[in-house]
């Protein structure tokens, strides 16, 4: 199974401890990075802490929760081995993992419910990278284009 690495702010911390109970009992090692209340906490240092173990290994994924998701992902993407992706539905989840190599999974715990976000993340760690055409197009993610 999988080592998955999980991590929220205060707006989040329900749905978190309802997904690691949903991912251990399917097996997965599940790596908490706080935050551990409903306490109101700054987002964007457990996203910078999870991303930095993430960073530290191939071939692992994380699960970052905010209120929108929005922060949380834009915080994670600033992270060259990163690949987070924002997602609603479960088609997202599964192109995000299939084109694009998402290894980080984001989720709004204000903008879905906690049954569809079991889907989405059932639907995001079920999914596997497709390769072929879309391996250029996230090498290209790094790359450094000048416009003219």
């Amino acid at each position: 199974m999988l080592d998955i690495y999980i991590g929220c702010d205060h707006a989040g911390f329900a749905l978190k401890e309802i997904l690691k109970e949903n991912l251990t009992s399917a097996g997965n090692t599940v790596i908490d990075c706080g935050t551990n209340s409903t306490e109101s906490c700054d987002y964007p240092l457990v996203a910078h802490k999870l991303c930095q173990y993430l960073s530290l290994k191939d071939n692992s994924c994380g699960i970052l929760i905010c209120g929108t998701g929005i922060g949380m992902s834009m915080v994670a993407n600033r992270y060259p081995k990163i690949r987070a992706a924002l997602c609603t539905t479960e088609l997202q989840a599964k192109l995000a993992k299939r084109h694009n190599n998402a290894n980080v999974l984001c989720l709004g715990a204000r903008m879905i419910g906690i049954e569809l976000a079991k889907a989405i993340v059932d639907a995001f760690f079920t999914s596997s990278f497709d390769g072929g055409r879309h391996e250029r197009r996230v090498a290209e993610f790094n790359q450094h284009i000048n416009i003219k």
